[in-house]
């Protein structure tokens, strides 16, 4: 087994990567590999200086290459290099002291409290199976902050009535429980009801199925977000994320702890969620409960 398999192997058994995430690690290494090839005729690259990935980096640059995906590149091969010194393969980074590139901020602009509850008005005119489907959809986005690929898996089992909690799964497979307010719960029982009468697919568990009884798929729930909020709102970007980051700044605005964000969101650290923080945030002092605007009404 070379390097790469093992490491391939590192990331999908020790650090639960999803398929995706090492998909995209072993595509940055190969087209670093492919460089030192073609221009330092390098086969192997368990080994090399800096000043050659210093010289990859300068022609990502002349080729146009945005600082984030680049980056996001050396990102993978610092990840590569940090197994190689964990299994003794080398005893020193050649990325130990690399500095990353300047990237701006992107200022993403949440949804405002208005926009959000005209879409819901509009879901609300629509009883049928696909109109509360959708609606639970927009509101579990809005009340928890998932993210789009934790809520396309989440399950029937996944909701506790009687806690009225939500179990997410979410990246390198954490699991963390999340409230469901009680606009949530209502939702999400007349979405059983209508759900139970649809032919579902054998061995289909997930909560959220099309009319055909499959489970739906990121595309999705991504167009169905895009649709509704286009009626809604002028914003260029218009996407569950959006959702998500309107979550975390209408509960911070309201004065919802950043610790008690962090948790819902999923983050691992707290500066994941002051990403979040950069519109104006009132006095810190109330949790979630207490914070979210669609839970005063």
């Amino acid at each position: 087994m070379d390097s790469l398999e093992a490491f391939i192997r590192y990331l999908e058994s020790e650090k639960n990567h999803s398929k995706h995430t090492v998909l995209a690690y072993v595509k940055d290494i190969d087209f670093f590999k492919g460089y030192c090839l073609a221009a330092h005729d390098v086969q192997v690259i368990d080994e090399v200086p800096y000043v050659l990935i210093r010289s990859w980096i300068i022609q990502l640059v002349s080729d146009g290459i945005s600082n984030r995906s680049i980056n996001r590149k050396i990102a993978s091969l610092k990840a590569y290099y940090k197994f190689l010194l964990k299994v003794g393969k080398i005893e020193v980074s050649p990325l130990a002291k690399h500095v990353p590139l300047k990237v701006a901020q992107k200022a993403e602009v949440p949804f405002s409290e208005s926009e959000i509850t005209k879409v819901l008005e509009v879901l609300n005119t629509d009883n049928s199976f696909v109109g509360i489907r959708n609606k639970l959809v927009v509101e579990l986005f809005y009340a928890t902050g998932i993210r789009r690929s934790e809520l396309i898996h989440i399950k029937m089992s996944d909701i506790d009535l009687s806690m009225c909690t939500l179990k997410v799964l979410g990246k390198r497979n954490k699991e963390r429980i999340v409230p469901l307010l009680p606009f949530v719960i209502e939702t999400f029982q007349k979405y059983r009801g209508l759900r139970a009468e649809i032919t579902i697919d054998q061995g289909v568990n997930y909560l959220f199925v099309s009319e055909a009884g499959n489970k739906v798929s990121e595309s999705f729930v991504y167009r169905l977000i895009n649709n509704y909020f286009s009626i809604a709102s002028s914003k260029v970007k218009k996407s569950p994320h959006v959702l998500r980051h309107s979550f975390a700044t209408h509960l911070l605005n309201n004065g919802a702890d950043l610790n008690s964000v962090k948790e819902l969101l999923g983050h691992a650290s707290l500066a994941s969620t002051q990403n979040y923080t950069h519109t104006s945030i009132a006095e810190l002092k109330k949790s979630y409960a207490g914070a979210h605007p669609r839970n005063k009404q």
